[in-house]
C-alpha cells in the first residue's frame, strides 16, 4: 500500500510540473506586454484634527460608537408589553416556587424528626393507653401521630359497649385498619400539597419562556425590516430581549423540576414508613382483641 501511495504522488507531481511551467510562462508574457508604470503619486496630506481649546476631548470620534445596556432590568424595561407579560409570569412563578420548596423542605424535615420520636416512644415499652393519652396531652400534630391517634380511637371506641365477641373481631380489624388507611391518605395529602404546581412549572415554564423568545425576536424582525438596518445596535437589543425570557423560564423550571423530584421521592418515602407503622400497629391491635376474645 505504502508503495502504491508513492507512485500516486509522483505521478500527481509529475502532471503539476507541466502546469506550474504554463502558469510561468504566461507570467513572464504577461510582464512583457504590460506598459510602463505610471509615476508613484505622493499622497495627499492628512487634515489635522483642530483639537479643543479647553483640552476637551472631541466628540465626533465616538460618533460611531454605540454602547447597548445589557443589564437584567434594562432588557426587562425595553421589552415589549407580550415579553414582559412573560417575563413577569415566570417571575411570579419562580418566586412561589421557591417559597414552596422552602416550606415543604422544612415541613418535611420536622416530619422525619417527629416521625423518629414517636417510633422511639412507640417501641419504649410502654403501654398503648400511655402512650395515647401522651399524645392526647400534648396534641402532637405530626402524620404518624395521628394514625396511631385514629386506630386507638377506633379500638377505645369497639370496647365502649363492654366485652367483644369473638364473632365480630373481624369486623373491630376491619374498621380499625380503614380508619388508619383514611389517615394515612389524609394525611400524604396534606404532604404532597402543592407539588403540583412544582410539577407544572418545571414542565411549562420553559415552553412559556420559548413563546417570550419567539414573540421578541419576531418583533426585531419588523424592527429591521422598518429600519432597514442590520447593524449589531439595532439587531442586539431585540434578540437579548428574546434570549432572557428563555433565560428566565430556565431559571423557574430547573431548581422546580428538580425540587419536585426530590420532594416527591420524600413524600413517597414517608407514606411507605406510616404504612409500614400501621401494618405493624394493626398486628399489635388484632393479638390484643385475640387475647380479649378468649
Amino acid at each position: 500500500m505504502e508503495v502504491f501511495a508513492l507512485a500516486l504522488v509522483h505521478d500527481a507531481i509529475a502532471m503539476a510540473k507541466p502546469l506550474f511551467a504554463l502558469a510561468d510562462h504566461l507570467t513572464h508574457l504577461a510582464d512583457s506586454v504590460q506598459g510602463p508604470s505610471a509615476a508613484p503619486v505622493d499622497p495627499a496630506p492628512q487634515a489635522i484634527p483642530l483639537t479643543d481649546p479647553s483640552g476637551a476631548p472631541s466628540k465626533g470620534g465616538d460618533a460611531g460608537g454605540v454602547v447597548i445596556d445589557m443589564s437584567p432590568w434594562s432588557l426587562f424595561m425595553k421589552a415589549d408589553i407580550v415579553v414582559k407579560a412573560v417575563m413577569g409570569i415566570l417571575l411570579i412563578c419562580s418566586f412561589w416556587s421557591w417559597a414552596i420548596i422552602l416550606g415543604k423542605w422544612t415541613r418535611l424535615g420536622s416530619v422525619r424528626s417527629a416521625a423518629d420520636k414517636f417510633e422511639t416512644m412507640f417501641w419504649s415499652g410502654r403501654s398503648l393507653d400511655d402512650v395515647y393519652a401522651q399524645l392526647q396531652a400534648r396534641n402532637d400534630h405530626h402524620p404518624m401521630a395521628h394514625v396511631f391517634v385514629a386506630g386507638m380511637r377506633e379500638w377505645k371506641r369497639s370496647f365502649e359497649a363492654g366485652h367483644v365477641s369473638a364473632g365480630i373481631l373481624p369486623g373491630v380489624k376491619d374498621r380499625i385498619a380503614r380508619v388508619m388507611n383514611v389517615a394515612i391518605n389524609r394525611e400524604v395529602t396534606r404532604l404532597e400539597s402543592s407539588l403540583g404546581f412544582l410539577a407544572t412549572v418545571g414542565v411549562n415554564a420553559t415552553f412559556i419562556g420559548l413563546f417570550g423568545t419567539v414573540w421578541g425576536i419576531m418583533n426585531s424582525f419588523r424592527q429591521i425590516a422598518a429600519s432597514h438596518d442590520t447593524s449589531l445596535a439595532v439587531v442586539a437589543p431585540g434578540i437579548a430581549e428574546a434570549l432572557f425570557a428563555t433565560a428566565m423560564g430556565l431559571v423557574a423550571a430547573i431548581p422546580a423540576s428538580v425540587a419536585y423530584n426530590h420532594l416527591s421521592s420524600a413524600v413517597g418515602r414517608m407514606a411507605s414508613r406510616l404504612d409500614s407503622f400501621s401494618d405493624e400497629f394493626a398486628a399489635i391491635l388484632s393479638r390484643q382483641l385475640d387475647e380479649k376474645a378468649r
